[in-house]
């Protein structure tokens, strides 16, 4: 297991939880990242990352992304 901020690009990873307070867990949850979804790494830009999450690609924080475990 280790945080989505260290999966490489371009393999597919399932995600295992979710760290963080209530409401970044909530927030999460709400982009898709739930557990058992898959979750790939598309490309890191200056501290972002694109992630593809159930057909659908979404750009998050390098510390979000730390909060996903996969």
């Amino acid at each position: 297991m280790m945080p989505l901020s260290l999966a490489p690009m371009g393999e597919e990873h399932t995600v295992v939880k979710l760290g963080g307070n209530d409401k970044a867990k909530r927030h999460l949850a709400d982009l898709g990242f739930t557990p058992g979804e898959a979750v790939t790494v598309v490309s890191a830009l200056g501290g972002n990352l694109i992630v593809r999450i159930r057909e659908t690609r979404v750009a998050i924080s390098c510390e979000m992304a730390a909060k996903i475990m996969v």
